[in-house]
C-alpha cells in the first residue's frame, strides 16, 4: 500500500487534531466536517479498505469498535452517534487507509444520501 495522508500523521509527518490514541489506533478531527463532531477513527496498521481486511485484523477490527466506545463516552456522546465506513471510491472514500467516521452532535437522517 502506498503512503496516505493518514501514514504521514502515523510517522508525525504532518499534524492533525488528534483527539485519541492507544497502541492499534488513533482518531482525528475530520478537516471536513459533515456534523459538530466528525472524528475518524484510524488503525495504525494500514489497510486499504475494509473489504481488504483479512483474518489476522480480526482483532484490530473488534479493537476499532471498542475505541469507538470509549471516545464517544470521553466526548459524552455515547447515546447518539453514528458510525460510518466508506469502501472504495464510489461510496466516497478519498484516502486509501481504512478509517470510520463517527458522527454526532445533530439529528442524523436516514438515508443518509
Amino acid at each position: 500500500m502506498s503512503e496516505t495522508l493518514f501514514t504521514k500523521i502515523i510517522n508525525r509527518q504532518i499534524p492533525a487534531d488528534i483527539v485519541y490514541e492507544d497502541e492499534h489506533c488513533f482518531a482525528i478531527r475530520d478537516i471536513n466536517p459533515q456534523a459538530p463532531v466528525h472524528l475518524l477513527l484510524i488503525p495504525k496498521k494500514p489497510i486499504d479498505r475494509l473489504s481488504n481486511a483479512q483474518a489476522e485484523d480480526q482483532a484490530l477490527l473488534g479493537h476499532l469498535m471498542l475505541a469507538v466506545g470509549t471516545i464517544t463516552r470521553e466526548l459524552k456522546i455515547e447515546n447518539a452517534f453514528r458510525l460510518a465506513v466508506n469502501n472504495g471510491a464510489d461510496a466516497g472514500q478519498s484516502v486509501f487507509h481504512l478509517h470510520l467516521h463517527i458522527l454526532a452532535g445533530r439529528a442524523l437522517t436516514w438515508p443518509p444520501g
